[in-house]
């Protein structure tokens, strides 16, 4: 066998063992995120993960945030069409659940704080709609997992908890937008979650 043959040889071997490794992943608290995953037909790029801090430090809930291309602000992050995905794992320690209207609560004030009249005004029902979608999950626990996916083939924003889809989707990239800025526009409620999530330093 030539040199050349068993450098092409082994070219092909590195490929397919790179080929076959797994996903490279964020490690953030103690828990992976991969770098990339599929969703709706697309591939999406891990943007940042943050940390919802609660009492005495300790977090709430972990977020992060996918998207089709990587981007450092949210005006780059809310042009961006195509699937993306906010993940929320529910980290909140001392206590055994928490209702779902603490979300509900947050979701409004951080539309109130960060949309114009002009966009509060356009998607004010379609909150409402997925505030009672939230409000129907209930109590959410230590180790749950909510996924608030947009998806423009499926019709809109999709809310999965737990791998069960609850309710129907919420129409409108505008309030996929809305809800994004509860976490990243500039009157958020916690500006290390918010850095996280743009991939800053917190």
């Amino acid at each position: 066998m030539s040199l050349l043959s068993i450098r092409r040889r082994a070219a092909v071997l590195a490929l397919a063992a790179a080929s076959s490794l797994p996903a490279q992943a964020l490690s953030y608290e103690g828990q992976d995120f991969p770098d990339t995953l599929q969703l709706d037909g697309s591939t999406l790029q891990l943007n940042g993960v943050g940390a919802k801090v609660f009492v005495m430090r300790y977090s709430a809930y972990l977020g992060a945030l996918y998207l089709p291309h990587k981007a450092g602000t949210p005006e780059a992050i809310f042009a961006q069409a195509g699937p993306k995905r906010m993940e929320l794992r529910i980290t909140i320690p001392f206590v055994k659940d928490v209702s779902t209207q603490e979300f509900v609560k947050a979701i409004d004030k951080g539309v109130q704080r960060n949309c114009t009249d002009a966009e509060k005004a356009a998607v004010a029902e379609r909150v409402k709609q997925f505030n009672a979608t939230i409000s129907e999950v209930g109590r959410v626990k230590k180790g749950d997992v909510l996924h608030i996916d947009y998806l423009p083939a499926q019709g809109g924003t999709v809310l999965t908890v737990n791998g069960k889809v609850w309710g129907k989707p919420v129409e409108g990239q505008d309030f996929y937008t809305a809800f994004l800025k509860v976490f990243i526009g500039e009157k958020n409620s916690d500006a290390r979650l918010r850095a996280g999530l743009l991939g800053q330093p917190g």
